[in-house]
């Protein structure tokens, strides 16, 4: 993906909202890491794949600054819910200011703390879920995640190409790198899914459960 095609790709799809441009633009003044930020293009994927799925429950791993949720939530019906876990309470008074801007706030639950320890006891079944976190985690996510997932239901992963280094040479992996690639063959390998890589942005793989 060239600079050039992104730009084009931006100017010909629907235009970004006024307050997540703002969250994006403050992200990037403000924090640390701001290429975490989900952005115009993959939010506006996220919010399409909500009217097309019409959740009732979704669940996303990693809030960071909020923008993924309030385009999940724009594109959800009234009286669904979006439970938004992040495990980095710094962020938590930053990302709470955003979500409480939204004119979907009443759709999104914010969470502080780990998905790990508090999901198994959630009453809920999701039709639903973005993960988007500690990418060494990723294997403990989806063991967590796939018993609280409808059939039918879609799991999304992000940064599942993971710049480019799923490719390189395993010695040189980082931690990081290896729990992705970790991740990808634990997908590959399992016969209760259908799965497919999409070279969205960073990669972004899409896990339908039989």
């Amino acid at each position: 993906m060239t600079e050039e095609l992104e730009a084009y790709i931006l100017a010909h799809i629907d235009s970004e909202d006024s307050l997540l441009a703002k969250l994006r633009r403050d992200t990037y003044v403000n924090l640390l890491r701001p290429r975490m930020v989900s952005g115009h293009l993959q939010g506006k994927i996220l919010k399409m794949i909500c009217r097309m799925v019409q959740p009732q429950y979704v669940l996303e791993i990693g809030t960071f600054t909020g923008y993924s949720a309030i385009s999940m939530a724009s594109g959800m019906d009234s009286g669904s819910e979006l439970h938004t876990f992040e495990i980095n309470d710094e962020l938590e008074d930053f990302t709470r200011s955003y979500l409480e801007q939204s004119e979907h706030k009443e759709k999104i639950f914010f969470h502080v703390g780990d998905v790990l320890e508090t999901l198994p006891d959630m009453d809920i079944l999701f039709d639903l879920v973005f993960i988007d976190a500690d990418k060494r985690d990723y294997c403990k996510y989806y063991d967590c995640v796939f018993p609280k997932v409808k059939k039918g239901g879609l799991i999304l992963a992000d940064n599942t190409l993971w710049d480019g280094k799923v490719v390189q040479p395993v010695a040189n992996n980082d931690s990081q790198t290896k729990g992705i690639l970790e991740f990808n063959n634990m997908i590959k390998a399992d016969s209760r899914v259908e799965k497919v890589i999409l070279p969205l942005r960073d990669g972004l793989t899409m896990i339908l459960k039989l």
